[in-house]
Formats: structure tokens, sequence, C-alpha cells
């Protein structure tokens, strides 16, 4: 009876994650390339899933620099007990490439201690200078 020889394990690279946002894309070639700088978001939703991961990896360089600065805060407060989960995108309006205002109704899901939670709000995002960022917000329920 012949020798089998031992079966060698199959070496798999490990797969990036996909992006926070949602998108089944690894995050450098998501929403990173937008927090990186090397592209702005071409909708308000784009914008938003940029800014929910941005939350979710505490950048808040890249939250304050897509912030309206007639409503931008001095500083970006992060909870420590806090952590981003997942997003859904409800709704969109206008926002297209020629609308200069866009809003978008989406939940934000988080763990605050362990304990799961969600946050449903509808943004307003304005263009200024030719980029989208974010104005405010009406929290919904």
């Amino acid at each position: 009876m012949p020798r089998q020889q031992p079966r060698r394990p199959r070496r798999t690279t490990p797969q990036p994650a996909a992006c926070a946002c949602g998108h089944p894309v690894p995050y450098e070639d998501c929403c990173g390339r937008l927090h990186r700088g090397e592209a702005t978001a071409a909708t308000p939703e784009e914008l938003m899933r940029s800014r929910f991961t941005a939350f979710a990896r505490r950048d808040e360089a890249y939250l304050l620099r897509t912030w309206h600065p007639r409503t931008r805060p001095p500083r970006v407060e992060f909870d420590p007990a806090l952590r981003w989960t997942g997003l859904d995108i409800e709704e969109t309006a206008d926002g297209t490439a020629f609308h200069t205002t866009g809003t978008v109704t989406f939940r934000a899901h988080y763990t605050d201690g362990g304990r799961p939670d969600a946050l449903h709000e509808r943004s307003r995002f304005e263009r200024v200078d030719g980029a989208w960022v974010y104005v405010d917000g009406d929290f919904i329920d």
C-alpha cells in the first residue's frame, strides 16, 4: 500500500474586514480614501456613511472637516463606552450633482456599555465650496 503524504494546511491570506459604513469593501478602499483626503463624498449618503465610519474609528479631524462651519462644534467628544456597530440608510432626498442640499434618514446602531441601541435621525447636508458637509439633524422616535 502506497504511503500517503500528509496534507499540508492551506495558507489563506486574511481578508480585510468590510468597511464599518456597511459597504462590503475594505475600509482602505471605501471610507478610508475620504478620511485620508484622497477623495470627497459625491453625495450626502456617501458623506453620511463616511462620517459614521469616522465616529466608529474616532476620527475627530474628519468629522470636523466635514461639518458645516455654521454648526461645527469646537471639538467632538467620544464616549469610551459607546461602540458604533452598524448603519442602515432608510431614505435619501435630493443630494445629486444638481442639488445644493440633501437629506439622509438613517439608523445608526451602537452598544453603550454592552447594551444595544440605535440613533434614528434625519440629517441635513449642504454643499460648501463644492463639497458636501453635514449641517444638522432631527432625531426621530
